[in-house]
């Protein structure tokens, strides 16, 4: 199993490495800002799944949820973020 470090690091990494002059992923960290406002463990499950690489089991393991929680803030998460970032870059095409 990943460590919460590692797989954070590895979040950071590359999220550094590809902002560069990536506008869709601009806009997904600004969704996912919101999202942690919002609901934070579904924000910490996109950041496990996504960009860490886990699975439904190893992200349940890490946050202590059952992995069906997992499964349902996974399928959540990614609706709300691509409704935002569909709104994200309707507004720069129209701004």
């Amino acid at each position: 199993m990943k460590s919460a470090a590692a797989v954070s690091q590895r979040w950071r990494w590359r999220r550094r490495r590809s902002y560069q002059g990536n506008a869709d992923l601009v806009a997904l960290d600004e969704a996912l800002a919101s999202l942690s406002q919002l609901d934070a463990r579904q924000s910490r499950v996109v950041e496990l799944r996504f960009f860490g690489g886990l699975t439904v089991e190893e992200t349940a393991e890490v946050l202590k949820v059952s992995a069906a929680t997992v499964r349902r803030d996974w399928s959540v998460a990614r609706a709300w973020l691509r409704r935002e970032m569909v709104g994200s870059k309707e507004q720069r095409a129209n701004g």
